[in-house]
């Protein structure tokens, strides 16, 4: 978690807002549809090392989970090269959620540095409860695998991207912050979205957006940096894709940028 991880929190901001309610869970979906692919270059920055060195894809479909309709996404990090040599990335990562937007499944397969994990997390609704199956194996061991449970609107990584994508931004001040709970393996952790205001922002296709900036804030021990670990720019319209984003790692710091983007709904 105090890896690359981190940088699939990035995308959360809005108003000030305490969801304990299941129902209230359902979000009406305007920002994107499937058929989706945004790609992004990385950049690595280490000492006097600055350097491009890999690439990641965020990419949603149409699909099918246990009879339902849902969306799948997907996000891809690899980085290449000397970045590559310094500090390996390999991760793969698949989120579904319903046309709610509610979280299905999350699966992780990840190679970071010189471990391999996976982690499995499995949602069920039932009332006013979610019950979370989660499970991890790390270099082959099996960590856990339990059944962890609460009453709170929970998000793991990737469907924390769809919620934040439908958040009305307009009317926000700079400063404000969102509590966001999200699922963290097996533990239920804290964190604030601090909203910036907006700036221009160059994305890697050579056009210049309006962008949301956001700051994260981790309110959790799991992380060394709970202040401003990741940098976020969103673009300030209604598809918010992610243009920039800048994580600060154990070693170093990636900065995802946006090259491309097909498939937007507006």
């Amino acid at each position: 978690m105090k890896k690359i991880n981190i940088i699939l929190l990035f995308i959360v901001t809005g108003l000030l807002l305490f969801q304990t309610s299941v129902a209230q869970c359902k979000m009406k979906n305007t920002a994107f549809n499937g058929g989706e692919n945004i790609s992004f270059n990385l950049y690595y920055r280490y000492g006097l090392i600055n350097a491009k060195g890999g690439v990641g894809s965020l990419i949603t479909t149409n699909t099918n989970y246990n009879g339902q309709d849902a969306y799948k996404i997907s996000l891809m990090l690899n980085t290449t090269g000397m970045v590559g040599n310094i500090y390996t990335v390999q991760d793969t990562l698949l989120s579904y959620v319903n046309k709610q937007l509610q979280p299905l499944l999350f699966t992780k397969d990840a190679f970071e540095g010189n471990d391999y994990s996976k982690e499995r997390q499995l949602y069920t609704y039932k009332g006013n409860s979610i019950s979370v199956r989660a499970m991890r194996k790390f270099n082959g061991i099996l960590k856990f695998d339990e059944v962890v449970k609460t009453g709170k609107c929970t998000y793991d990584y990737l469907s924390l991207i769809a919620y934040a994508r439908n958040l009305n931004f307009s009317g926000l001040h700079p400063g404000e912050n969102l509590y966001v709970q999200f699922l963290s393996g097996r533990s239920f952790v804290n964190m604030y979205i601090r909203y910036k205001g907006t700036s221009k922002v160059k994305a890697d296709d050579g056009k210049t957006y309006e962008a949301i900036q956001l700051t994260m804030i981790i309110l959790d021990d799991a992380f060394e940096d709970k202040e401003e670990a990741i940098n976020v720019a969103l673009t300030n319209d209604s598809n918010k894709v992610p243009i920039i984003i800048d994580t600060k790692l154990k070693i170093g710091s990636i900065r995802a940028v946006m090259k491309s983007s097909k498939g937007l709904r507006h």
